[in-house]
């Protein structure tokens, strides 16, 4: 079988197999590239009161215990906690992926979102749905991403090679 052809089968094959991981790579990649243009995916970030922190610990719990619906009653309800200081402002993430942002000078609640960003990536790696996913399905269809790259270049080149080589026989 010529090259041509095999590259041909390789290309409808691998085409085949990554059609749906590589459907959800490209929906989801889609939406992650507009995170900070489209609040429905990532809430803005707010501007606080000052650029030094002047709240603790115990502050920032207490005040993002308060918004009923990020539940969080303690420490452990608590998924991470993103301080920007150059922007006066911390953001709380709890573990219902509630985002709660403060300001680092009074702790008063500047916002209090449903942060989908962090929900979405994990779609778009694959490891929302398992995490041997991840690795069995996402990974190998980035490699052979990678090979349909190849084999649909030469496929593109091909007639071009071809050509060139009719013009050197003649």
């Amino acid at each position: 079988m010529s090259a041509a052809k095999t590259n041909r089968k390789l290309h409808r094959l691998g085409a085949i197999v990554t059609a749906v991981p590589v459907l959800v790579i490209f929906l989801t990649g889609f939406v992650l590239q507009l995170k900070k243009d489209w609040s429905w995916v990532q809430p803005p970030t707010q501007r606080g009161s000052v650029e030094v922190p002047a709240i603790d610990f115990e502050r920032i719990l207490a005040s993002a215990s308060a918004v009923t619906e990020a539940e969080i009653f303690s420490w452990k309800d608590v998924d991470r906690l993103d301080v920007r200081p150059g922007k006066g402002v911390v953001k709380v993430r709890s573990n219902n992926r509630w985002e709660v942002q403060l300001d680092l000078g009074s702790a008063e609640v500047l916002s209090s979102t449903y942060r989908r960003s962090d929900w979405i990536e994990s779609l778009h790696d694959g490891s929302w749905f398992h995490d041997k996913v991840k690795l069995w399905v996402f990974l190998p269809t980035a490699g052979l991403l990678i090979g349909l790259w190849f084999t649909g270049m030469y496929l593109w080149f091909l007639p071009y090679l071809v050509k060139r080589r009719r013009k050197v026989k003649a």
